[in-house]
């Protein structure tokens, strides 16, 4: 009875994680499309700036997708530092201070992952970089 009760605890643990997955990737979804709103209707940002930030997100939400698979806190939690980058530098009145600080925390978020995930960590780095050069 003890290994039919193992493998029942297995099975839920399984059962219970893939709905915790299930149930996270809409708010993944909803930080992306935040993001997005928050470009879109910046007017602190010309419309090349705009256009290059929105086609990285485009990137940045597929390589999100692909790694809260596996490491579901770990992409809510670049999702959430982007956000908050983004957010410092679409500001009208920014802090340079603070947006280098967001930057620097969104960065060091993918380290662990530059030889897993090299195209995850490539474009946040690309989208720091961006970022970083907005007029700071």
């Amino acid at each position: 009875m003890s290994v039919a009760c193992g493998a029942l605890n297995l099975l839920l643990a399984r059962f219970s994680a893939t709905l915790l997955k299930e149930d996270t990737r809409p708010m993944l979804q909803d930080t992306i499309s935040k993001i997005e709103d928050r470009i879109q209707n910046s007017a602190a940002l010309g419309d090349e700036h705009r256009a290059e930030l929105l086609k990285l997100l485009g990137h940045l939400k597929t390589e999100i997708t692909a790694l809260s698979t596996t490491h579901q806190e770990e992409a809510e939690s670049i999702a959430a530092l982007a956000e908050l980058s983004a957010r410092e530098a679409t500001r009208e009145s920014k802090n340079p201070q603070v947006l280098r600080h967001s930057i620097g925390g969104l960065q060091s978020s993918v380290g662990e992952f530059e030889t897993s995930h090299p195209g995850l960590a490539a474009v946040v780095n690309r989208i720091a970089s961006l970022l970083a050069n907005m007029g700071i």
